[in-house]
């Protein structure tokens, strides 16, 4: 039944219908078992059911028996290397297949046990495997290079795998001798504690605080509901939910800063044990990314906060606030537009949307939405947030908690993004060069979202929709850009701390915390008051427990605005240089793929660009106001 619906909304639908009576399906209280199918993803495509799960990881227990086998003089030949390289991968590909089950699984029920046991144990098989592999690099650094030269000429399927030769090689200095990386692989049986740690008293042990809206509407603030009522229309909700919801996170505030402490350091102690002068240099370095990307964002952002500026106190005006404060900013500026999406006119939007990539993308787009990618509404138990998986050999698992507001349709634009991209590669690499670094995945995820709004701009004729869409784009683009770089900065200050052989405490991550909005959001400089309250944000954001993670959205979307440009401006060859850095997976160094593709990041101007596009769009809002003002649509 829902094939049939979802196929006449793909192939007929032509224009947007919207109607004041719309309403989203609400699952939020409904058990996970009770969710209509046709709404959930199709894991059953990793495997049918438990019992396969099982059956196959216990052949994947059995298969690593095989390690010790091959392993044997096997850089006495070409054909024995590769006997090694394509047992790894054939291990680590039904490992990722069983952990891609049980994790998947186990975020639609945070509750349930059984998922939880799984991926436990799959980590111990994992790091049982990992520490049978690691006489590999050790007895690849003892070779010749002239061996080895020698037998990738005999041996082509070898060629395969020259990329990990090459890296090897590069991080000689950072391999340890084989007893201590042994030993090193067995820290991976509790390397995620702190994060998963924090996962469980954010979404399932912190018991919710209860509100009563200017309405009378009470509300539960579990996330979904914080994120739905942050946005609300009365100012003073807006002020109830935010204060409440982090007002409450203050009371774990200890527990949430041992975790971080914890987690820090743990990247600390790696960065420290393999050779590395600090953890930023450690991170970056598999990738290859000179560290000055890493400083130049943060320094260009500082330099670039004027137009932030700009956009907080048009914000300001179009909201009829006084005083414009941090729980203002995720408040609609156009407060006489309320629209809400079904999810099939969503799906038909990012599909429009994606048709300057061509057919074989918008096709394999479509084939996603028909074979249940998508796992789309919230459920009890369900984790918060979205998120892409991509899985080499079946298809991208991507979550959703979708709300039918226009920020849900974007997200659900920017999680195909991820997973066209997990298509595309897989499609085009072999498993040993498809896992393309999250330094180019946020790329393919912002790149959707740019052509969500250039769509959804084209083809708006009302200039107070239009202004609305402005404003959400820019929110988004606030998110990604400034706040994310806000985030980086906030992190690299937290390694700094440890690094020094310092503690983090609740005091000093509060501090530096609200320091840091405070300059980010102009608070000294009368643009916007960022309330004490928002000192506890750290703890709310998962990111965190990453390992710098978070620039990339920054580095991404500025890379993004740059490559949507191309595509939508028709430069020559623009489309192709893009898919062409979708197929590439993780084929080169991502800077080097990235270059390919026509962003050099190590370039000021691609960082002016973005800045640039951000200020015109804040211009155009500011010509859209002026507008309804003069027709009377706008007070």
């Amino acid at each position: 039944m829902k094939k049939v619906i979802l196929l006449s909304v793909l192939f007929l639908f032509t224009s947007l219908i919207f109607s004041q009576d719309k309403k989203i399906p609400d699952y939020s209280q409904t058990p996970r078992k009770d969710i209509p199918v046709e709404y959930t993803w199709k894991i059953e495509d990793l495997y049918p059911t438990l019992e396969d799960w099982k059956k196959d990881k216990d052949l994947f227990v059995q298969m690593s028996s095989k390690v010790e086998e091959v392993s044997k003089g096997w850089t006495e030949s070409a054909d024995k290397i590769l006997a090694v390289f394509e047992l790894a991968d054939e291990l680590y590909l039904k490992g990722e297949r069983l952990f891609s089950y049980a994790s998947n699984s186990a975020n639609m029920e945070l509750s349930d046990p059984v998922f939880q046991m799984m991926k436990g144990e799959l980590q111990s098989i994992y790091v049982q495997i990992s520490t049978k592999f690691a006489f590999m690099r050790e007895d690849i650094l003892k070779m010749d290079d002239n061996v080895m030269q020698g037998y990738f000429k005999s041996q082509p399927k070898l060629e395969n795998y020259r990329s990990n030769y090459i890296e090897i090689k590069r991080s000689k200095e950072h391999i340890l001798p084989q007893d201590q990386e042994m030993l090193l692989t067995q820290t991976g049986l509790f390397m995620g504690t702190p994060s998963q740690a924090s996962n469980y008293l954010r979404d399932l042990d912190m018991p919710p605080k209860e509100v009563t809206l200017s309405d009378g509407t009470k509300v539960t603030l579990n996330t979904a509901n914080f994120m739905k009522y942050r946005a609300g229309k009365n100012p003073q909700d807006r002020t109830l939910v935010m204060n409440t919801f982090f007002g409450n996170y203050k009371q774990y505030e200890n527990t949430f800063a041992s975790l971080m402490n914890g987690n820090i350091k743990q990247h600390f102690f790696n960065a420290k044990v393999r050779n590395y002068k600090d953890c930023l240099s450690a991170k970056l370095f598999n990738d290859n990314i000179d560290e000055n990307v890493y400083y130049s964002l943060i320094k260009y952002m500082h330099d670039n906060l004027s137009p932030l500026h700009r956009f907080m106190k048009l914000k300001k005006e179009l909201l009829g606030l006084e005083k414009m404060r941090y729980e203002d900013i995720y408040a609609s500026a156009v407060q006489s537009v309320d629209k809400l999406y079904t999810y099939e006119e969503a799906v038909n939007l990012v599909l429009e949307a994606a048709k300057p990539l061509g057919e074989e993308y918008t096709s394999a787009l479509k084939n996603g939405f028909e074979s249940r990618w998508v796992d789309i509404y919230p459920n009890k138990g369900k984790q918060s947030g979205a998120y892409s998986s991509g899985m080499y050999g079946v298809h991208p698992f991507v979550k959703m908690n979708y709300d039918g507001k226009y920020d849900a349709v974007s997200t659900l634009a920017h999680e195909l993004g991820h997973a066209m991209h997990s298509y595309l590669s897989g499609k085009n690499q072999t498993y040993n060069n498809a896992h393309y670094p999250i330094f180019l995945a946020e790329i393919a995820s912002t790149f959707n979202e740019n052509l969500l709004m250039d769509y959804m701009l084209k083809n708006e004729k009302d200039d107070l929709f239009k202004l609305y869409l402005i404003d959400s784009y820019l929110d988004q683009v606030r998110g990604t850009m400034y706040r994310q770089t806000l985030f980086a900065e906030f992190e690299l200050e937290m390694h700094k701390r440890v690094e020094e052989g310092k503690t983090l405490t609740p005091d000093w991550l509060n501090k530096k915390y609200l320091d840091l909005t405070r300059e980010y959001y102009g608070h000294d400089k009368g643009v916007m008051e960022v309330g004490e309250y928002i000192q506890n944000e750290w703890s709310y954001i998962p990111h965190f427990y990453m390992n710098y993670y978070v620039f990339q959205y920054s580095t991404g979307i500025i890379s993004s605005m740059a490559l949507s440009k191309n595509v939508l401006d028709n430069v020559p060859g623009a489309k192709d240089k893009y898919l062409g850095m979708l197929k590439a997976g993780g084929s080169d160094y991502p800077m080097e793929i990235l270059k390919k593709a026509g962003v050099d990041l190590t370039q000021e101007q691609v960082y002016k660009d973005a800045f640039k596009r951000f200020d015109d769009l804040v211009s155009e809002m500011e010509k859209i106001v002026a507008r309804l003002k003069a027709d009377g649509k706008l007070k």
